[in-house]
């Protein structure tokens, strides 16, 4: 009998249901047991309950087990990943045997080699395989970057020149560390490394889903070699160090394409590093993905519609602006238009869309990169961002000339975006004439899926945003799966004024930045903060992640 039958057999799924999912599941490219949790048919656990029949062995949901590092430490990374296991514990036997999770508990093979690298008995579990490659890498790749850093370390303490001619050997220990550090962030989700020297450590951070979290301490020696290799991959001088650089690498790890921008900046101890990665192959996301409420999704639409003008994108540095903008784009790439984009750097591969990569060096700036698409002929215009008066007033130039341009700029929300357009030297008509739509955003953490917990309101603390005692909200208690923090991934939250006939009056009178926030208001908009509440109120988020995005703006309002 087989995982189909069983699920039958069970009353999990129906005839029906098996004859749709047999019909449709090899084009999801997922395995049975995902096919089903995807679209709803059987949950998770069901599912681990239906593979332990089949298996006639006990399972276990790795997300909500802590894993035990010593015993993970007895089976090799080249082992676990060829036979799809992770050891998990061991039995409280009086002589222990090592619980393994496997994705095919009645692969003797496996069981075999397992009990001689481990020399123990061995106990399997069933469980999912990607949850098992999950968590090989999680656990491998840190150990193996720490072993390295540990053994080799004193290796590193060398002069400039003698560790440029080593770089040139691939299995250098600073060319290996570096790579692994760099594997390990790719595999976890990571948008920056920060290597940091003090006194008597370097410090390796890692930030994840917005939050910095300590990888790694290595020596001091360490710095100087590690700087060399990455000033050396990003084409920096790696004989000056008394200034701040700025380079980027471009790469290829695990099968990915990758983008990295590296800034170098001197500090007491030496020069911290910052290393932020940007995946070519990232998928790009749909409006209900980034989280576009559906009140504020059909005003996007309604902005995307608009013939002619500027689209601006606004906010902090990685708050996913570029993300959004490309939604945009997809939204408006048509075979019957001409789409142009200048970008530093690109971050994104779009099929049909003429992208430009900013090459200062050359002479190749936003300005003058936009300067030559338009007599190019575009009918819509990406301009990565609107960094100075120059820059902006070409933008807003081809705005008024029937052309759409799409951009990004720093602002804090969406009505002093106006302002910082007439700072740049840009006169409020041609703002009014030119701007379509201002689209805020901020990120905001995901409750983890596998540890959310509904939570009772005890007090009426938050009374204020609607949110009285008795109501429920939820939070993450910690788990495998987020590595203990209750979240997992990020979520977009936005505040989009349409550029309306009041607002654009209003501009042109010179109306300060809380004026035209209220008449936006009075038009609909709901800001940054209400809609921080609102995922909140909706189980996606925590109040207390909600509540930092509204105090944060509180300034602002």
């Amino acid at each position: 009998m087989d995982l189909m039958a069983i699920m039958v057999q069970s009353r999990l799924v129906t005839v029906e249901q098996k004859e749709e999912i047999l019909e449709n599941m090899p084009q999801s490219d997922l395995p049975l047991e995902r096919y089903v949790i995807s679209k709803g048919y059987v949950n998770e656990t069901d599912m681990l309950k239906v593979m332990s029949y089949y298996y006639r062995t006990q399972y276990v949901n790795l997300s909500q087990f802590t894993i035990n590092t010593e015993a993970v430490q007895k089976v090799s990374e080249r082992v676990a990943r060829q036979h799809a296991l992770i050891p998990i514990s061991f039995t409280e036997d009086e002589e222990p045997k090592l619980i393994v999770a496997m994705a095919d508990p009645s692969n003797y093979i496996a069981l075999d080699d397992v009990k001689i690298v481990s020399k123990m008995s061995v106990v399997p579990y069933v469980t999912f395989r990607d949850d098992i490659e999950k968590y090989i890498d999680q656990y491998y790749s840190q150990e193996d970057a720490a072993k390295q850093a540990a053994t080799e370390i004193e290796g590193f303490e060398t002069e400039i020149e003698e560790v440029e001619e080593d770089l040139a050997i691939k299995n250098a220990p600073v060319v290996r560390l570096i790579d692994s550090i760099v594997s390990q962030a790719i595999k976890t989700r990571v948008s920056d490394i920060h290597i940091e020297p003090f006194e008597k450590v370097v410090r390796v951070r890692f930030r994840i889903d917005g939050t910095l979290v300590e990888n790694m301490q290595l020596k001091a020696s360490a710095h100087s070699a590690i700087a060399t290799r990455i000033k050396i991959m990003s084409g920096l001088d790696i004989a000056e160090r008394r200034i701040p650089q700025d380079g980027r690498i471009e790469t290829t790890i695990d099968g990915r394409e990758v983008d990295m921008r590296v800034s170098v900046l001197p500090t007491v101890f030496g020069e911290k590093i910052v290393i932020r990665i940007l995946n070519r192959n990232a998928t790009l996301l749909s409006k209900e993905q980034l989280g576009f409420s559906p009140a504020n999704e059909k005003i996007f639409d309604e902005i995307l519609k608009a013939p002619e003008g500027i689209i601006l994108l606004t906010g902090p540095t990685g708050s996913g602006k570029t993300t959004t903008l490309y939604t945009a784009l997809r939204e408006l790439n048509d075979v019957g238009k001409n789409i142009i984009t200048v970008e530093d750097p690109v971050e994104y591969r779009l099929e049909g869309v003429n992208q430009v990569q900013v090459n200062t060096k050359a002479g190749l700036t936003f300005a003058s990169g936009l300067r030559s698409i338009l007599r190019q002929d575009p009918d819509i215009v990406l301009l990565g961002e609107i960094r100075d008066e120059e820059t902006a007033s070409i933008a807003v130039r081809a705005a008024i000339t029937g052309h759409v341009v799409l951009s990004t700029i720093h602002t804090n929300d969406t009505a002093s975006t106006v302002n910082r357009l007439v700072d740049m030297g840009i006169k409020p008509y041609l703002v009014s004439t030119a701007t379509v739509g201002i689209i805020a955003q901020r990120l905001i953490k995901r409750i983890c899926p596998k540890c959310k917990t509904p939570v009772e309101v005890t007090s009426d603390q938050y009374a204020g945003v609607g949110i009285h005692k008795g109501d429920t909200l939820y939070h993450g208690v910690g788990c495998n799966y987020c590595s203990g923090t209750g979240y997992y991934g990020r979520i977009a939250i936005h505040e989009i004024m349409a550029v309306t006939k009041e607002i654009k009056a209003l501009i042109n009178q010179g109306g300060t930045t809380a004026d035209i926030r209220e008449r936006a208001r009075q038009n609909g908009m709901r800001d940054l903060a209400e809609e921080a509440i609102d995922v909140a109120k909706q189980g996606i988020t925590t109040i207390e992640e909600a509540m930092k995005i509204a105090f944060s703006l509180e300034g602002e309002v």
